[in-house]
């Protein structure tokens, strides 16, 4: 399917996507010898254009899968796809893989987690930006190269014009990240993935990167996924915040109520990991009891119940009922047994004195 789809074909629920992203319902399972593994099991979610979205998590969550399934880059022979993903009305889980291959890169594209080992070691720098670029423009090598030098003084590399040559490995890791924004960008693509887009940098060189990040998408009013465990990151950056567990979301809102106002005992969990430094803290950090669970055996009902705290207080539903996710007040969505207003004590009164 490509193109505009009519409305009465747009989607399961039969309305066309308002936003510029929507995912809906999308299931990405791999088959192997132990069993299936559900890396993403019924997730979704909207971004609009000028807008950020953070997805936490911890590792093995899903949060990396859901963004390669966005991209189109599993191997349909090793993966099994379904649901649907919306990009500015053209539907892309039953796309022809020759239309959601033009889209890569031109409309959205993608900042990976590690530079070193996505950026290819026998070509300069310039040189792969050089391709990414002439494969959406009908360009000449020297046309393309001035925007290669244009694009890395973009990002803030020194003396463009002559690190244009250098080889991914003549770059430290700060600049290899630049230039790999510098690479996803040089289209102007209208979305925007960035996978742990921070990891092993320094702190100054995270926040010039965060920076960037944000000043590009002002420029280009680029629809922006950022994808990491470090909440401290998507407080810097995203607008809201999607909490994904063993495949699935569990708490969707606004970076202001997950952080002042979450309703689901992970997320609660993830904010008192978090080391503070706007306060002085009297007690350890609360780390979250227990393993995530295997994506092979997900536990039933629940899927956090095993580490949850207050599981006994729900007459057994956690262990035998998954929770939907559902809207509790405007914006702000939860999958969870626990009453609405039992949440809000139990964060008000016992959590949030702790963190």
């Amino acid at each position: 399917m490509t193109g505009t789809a009519p409305a009465a074909e747009t989607a399961g629920n039969g309305e066309a996507p308002a936003a510029f992203l929507e995912v809906r319902d999308l299931k990405i399972h791999f088959p192997t010898d132990d069993g299936l593994v559900k890396s993403v099991d019924g997730l979704s979610f909207q971004v609009e254009r000028g807008r950020t979205l953070g997805i936490v998590g911890e590792s093995g969550s899903g949060k990396s899968v859901t963004s390669l399934g966005i991209l189109g880059l599993h191997n349909k022979r090793n993966a099994r796809v379904s649901g649907e993903i919306w990009l500015d009305g053209k539907e892309l889980v039953d796309a022809a893989e020759s239309e959601v291959r033009r889209l890569r890169g031109r409309d959205m594209a993608m900042i990976f987690q590690d530079p070193l080992s996505s950026m290819h070691p026998f070509y300069t720098v310039g040189q792969q930006i050089v391709e990414a670029y002439r494969v959406h423009n009908d360009v000449s090598k020297q046309v393309a190269r001035k925007h290669a030098v244009d694009m890395l003084g973009k990002v803030g590399i020194p003396r463009p014009d002559q690190r244009v040559d250098d080889y991914p490995h003549q770059f430290s890791g700060g600049m290899r990240q630049r230039a790999m924004i510098a690479m996803a960008l040089s289209c102007d693509p209208e979305l925007l993935i960035a996978d742990e887009p921070t990891t092993a940098l320094d702190v100054t060189v995270q926040a010039q990167i965060l920076d960037l990040i944000r000043d590009l998408q002002e420029e280009f009013n680029s629809a922006v996924i950022m994808i990491t465990h470090d909440l401290g990151v998507v407080a810097e950056l995203a607008d809201d915040i999607l909490v994904m567990y063993a495949g699935r979301s569990v708490e969707q809102a606004s970076v202001d109520n997950t952080f002042h106002r979450p309703l689901h005992p992970y997320t609660w969990g993830l904010l008192g990991s978090m080391p503070r430094l706007d306060r002085e803290r009297s007690e350890r950090l609360l780390p979250i009891m227990g393993s995530p669970p295997s994506l092979i055996n997900v536990p039933p009902g629940c899927a956090f119940h095993p580490r949850c705290p207050y599981k006994d207080l729900n007459d057994g539903k956690s262990e035998t009922e998954r929770p939907e996710l559902v809207e509790v007040e405007p914006g702000h969505k939860a999958a969870c047994h626990l009453p609405l207003e039992r949440r809000r004590e139990i964060w008000t009164d016992e959590i949030r004195p702790k963190l």
